[in-house]
């Protein structure tokens, strides 16, 4: 089973782009700029587009959460192996 957000790049393409890959009903990958959730952001709907606002605005802010998560949770994980260096 997947999990409910992925994370990806293409670091080598679009080097400040993030996106977040929500993997069920309905899927949609968000591609951001790392500094922030919603600059330069473009939604892609694998599936149909809700209808409802409320639904779109909930996902996306489910979005943006997993995603701050997730890049504190990698620079905490960043500062253990630089502790863990010296």
């Amino acid at each position: 089973m997947l999990p409910k957000f992925l994370l990806a790049d293409n670091s080598q393409v679009l080097p400040d782009t993030i996106f977040i890959i929500h993997t069920e009903q309905p899927r949609f990958i968000v591609g951001c700029d790392l500094e922030g959730f919603n600059v330069d952001q473009e939604i892609h709907w694998i599936d149909e587009e809700p209808e409802s606002e409320e639904l779109k605005a909930e996902l996306l802010e489910q979005a943006e959460e997993f995603m701050e998560l997730e890049l504190d949770y990698e620079e905490e994980l960043d500062k253990l192996d630089a502790d863990s260096e010296e």
